[in-house]
């Protein structure tokens, strides 16, 4: 066995060389070694709060999958269970420990992460798979959804910390990017011909949209919830949730993405 670096506080270990022990030593629940990846088991249910979302990392970056790894860690709802800087060892990780959350990377060093979500969809469904990639386009975006990722999100546009969209589909959701959702509605939807579109903006838009309207749309689009936008507008959510039925019917949509899409392609945000 090769050097070994732990998930949690660091110490002096001494004589210690067992696996078990160092975890029970350091109150973790695994131990990444340089061979790859090795849960703990027989550990008390002492050693890790209960109800903790349990998430893994595949990043081949390793400021990335660093700063991800903090921000999970700090979370007290979230477990971080593995990481792994290819796709071929997060393959073989999950026959060991099988996350609730799995954020993969598309562009891995050895295989592409596509294959990491089909074969997590094939064999393991109950997990989550969420997307942070670089790679946009739709060579990316739709195959990934198509093999089972349940959330897309683009590297350099999240707006808050990546632990909300963990917990938001851990919770049922699929958090997508702004530029993601938009993605996927022009494959969804055809681009309206200039006849129609000039009528979809006359009789749709009955009245503009108000400052408060599209100040709504813009928290929306960054990705907020109701009720953080109620906190961050000093309003109700009700009020939220009212100001969003008045911009469907004036933009004649009949969700938050197709609005956000709408509105960015009125240049209205």
């Amino acid at each position: 066995m090769q050097c070994a670096q732990c998930l949690g506080n660091t110490r002096n270990w001494g004589q210690i060389t067992d696996v078990q022990e160092i975890a029970s030593a350091a109150s973790i629940d695994s131990v990444i070694l340089t061979d790859g990846f090795f849960p703990v088991t027989g550990m008390s249910a002492e050693a890790a709060p209960a109800q903790r979302l349990s998430v893994a990392i595949v990043e081949d970056d390793d400021d990335t999958r660093a700063w991800i790894a903090g921000s999970v860690s700090a979370n007290p709802e979230l477990r971080l269970v593995a990481q792994y800087a290819g796709g071929e060892d997060a393959i073989a990780g999950m026959a060991k420990v099988v996350p609730e959350v799995l954020l993969v990377d598309l562009g891995l060093p050895d295989i592409s992460g596509l294959e990491v979500i089909r074969f997590v969809a094939a064999n393991y469904p109950d997990c989550d798979v969420l997307v942070f990639s670089t790679f946009g386009d739709d060579e990316h975006v739709l195959p990934a959804l198509e093999a089972g990722a349940r959330g897309f999100l683009l590297k350099g546009a999240l707006t808050r910390d990546i632990t909300h969209d963990i917990h938001a589909l851990s919770h049922g959701g699929s958090p997508l990017s702004p530029v993601i959702a938009r993605q996927v509605l022009k494959r969804l939807r055809p681009e309206p011909s200039p006849a129609t579109d000039e009528g979809a903006d006359g009789d749709a838009g009955k009245g503009p949209l108000t400052p408060r309207e599209i100040e709504i749309l813009h928290m929306i689009a960054r990705g907020f919830s109701y009720t953080e936008t109620a906190g961050l507008l000093g309003i109700s959510a009700q009020t939220v949730h009212t100001h969003l039925k008045r911009i469907y019917r004036k933009l004649a949509v009949h969700s938050k993405t197709e609005a956000v899409f709408e509105a960015d392609r009125r240049q209205l945000i």
